[in-house]
């Protein structure tokens, strides 16, 4: 057996068995956001598919389509793009309750309610297949788009906020307390009365006013709550730097005529990279809160793109009704992510052996 550091990390991080379903669970979300259009029923951008006539349906209904028309002039995209971005419909249609064709004509019923029946009505017959079948697994929404397929999208939303959030906390947090613990004195004092300044401004409140300043839309999340995050990683950073600059291989460094800026990037920071990587852990769930809560306000990712805070701010109402589901269901993957990596947070903690970070500071 390898007597590596990383390998006893890895042994102390399989010890805790919470964890290690946390880091599948997160790896599943991983898989399932990146795949994203090529698993999700709804393949349209956005899976904005809208029949209104569907809405809030039961999770499991099924419903029969007419195609109406079709538009041969939407370019099919490759794979790659079609996986990111989705593939545009080359068709509309509406769900129907029965149908019958006759003299080059459709005639079918509209679907309008399972206690109501439409007239019926002609519809051109188009070249192809005139009707498919669609099942939805979870149900629809409000506006009748399938509800799984929103949720799927809404993992891309909420990871990539938090690992771009977690990065700018990082880049910002990591020089800041690193440029202040090794420094110290005025230069410490200056930066130290920043964080403190930062820290006690609420992080939700903060990260609205930084919203405010930079407008709407889903890049502006990514650097409000990174903005908003980097405090924690600046006072680790800051404590760890302080307790170690003291110490024989950087007082050697400094004796050699090793630049500061080496001496920090070669020699302090790949030591206290543990205590980092726990800290960057504890704020991915953070990130992924506020910007749940950012959606849920308005100031999140803008319609039709899916999110799993814009879906509860969508459908809250409806927990007091038949169709609980519609704000449960994201609100349940909210709370499972946010506890995946709680719970992979800890266990790292313990595998690096991390102190309480007060005692560091």
């Amino acid at each position: 057996m390898s007597n590596s550091p990383s390998k006893k990390i890895w042994i102390k991080f399989k010890r805790n068995k919470l964890a290690v379903a946390g880091l599948i669970f997160i790896s599943l979300l991983v898989i399932l956001g990146t795949l994203g259009y090529l698993i999700t029923p709804d393949q349209t951008p956005y899976a904005n598919t809208m029949h209104l006539q569907l809405s809030n349906k039961k999770p499991g209904r099924s419903f029969e389509f007419l195609i109406i028309s079709r538009n041969d002039k939407v370019k099919q995209v490759n794979f790659f793009n079609k996986m990111l971005f989705g593939q545009e419909a080359n068709f509309k249609s509406v769900p129907i309750t029965s149908y019958r064709v006759s003299q080059n004509k459709v005639y079918a019923r509209e679907y309008i309610g399972d206690d109501e029946q439409a007239e019926e009505k002609a519809y051109p017959l188009v070249s192809g297949e005139n009707t498919y079948k669609q099942t939805f697994y979870l149900g629809t929404d409000i506006y009748g788009r399938d509800l799984m397929s929103r949720l799927i999208l809404g993992i891309r939303v909420s990871l990539s906020v938090g690992l771009m959030a977690v990065i700018i906390s990082l880049f910002i947090g990591v020089g800041l307390g690193a440029i202040a613990g090794y420094f110290g004195g005025k230069v410490d004092a200056a930066v130290s009365w920043f964080m403190n300044v930062i820290w006690s401004l609420p992080s939700l409140l903060l990260v609205i006013a930084i919203s405010f300043a930079l407008g709407k839309g889903f890049w502006q999340i990514f650097i409000a709550v990174g903005l908003s995050t980097w405090v924690d990683v600046a006072r680790l950073v800051r404590g760890q730097v302080m307790a170690l600059k003291q110490v024989e291989f950087v007082e050697a460094s400094k004796a050699l005529g090793f630049s500061t800026s080496r001496t920090i990037v070669r020699h302090i920071l790949p030591n206290i990279a543990g205590p980092i990587l726990v800290v960057a852990s504890a704020n991915f769930a953070s990130a992924i809160l506020l910007e749940t809560g950012l959606s849920f306000l308005g100031f999140g990712a803008q319609p039709p793109m899916p999110s799993w805070g814009g879906m509860i701010k969508e459908h809250y109402g409806y927990i007091i009704m038949d169709a609980a589901y519609l704000a449960v269901l994201p609100g349940l993957a909210i709370m499972l992510t946010v506890y995946a990596f709680n719970l992979v947070a800890i266990s790292l903690r313990d595998a690096f052996d991390v102190k309480g970070q007060n005692a560091s500071i």
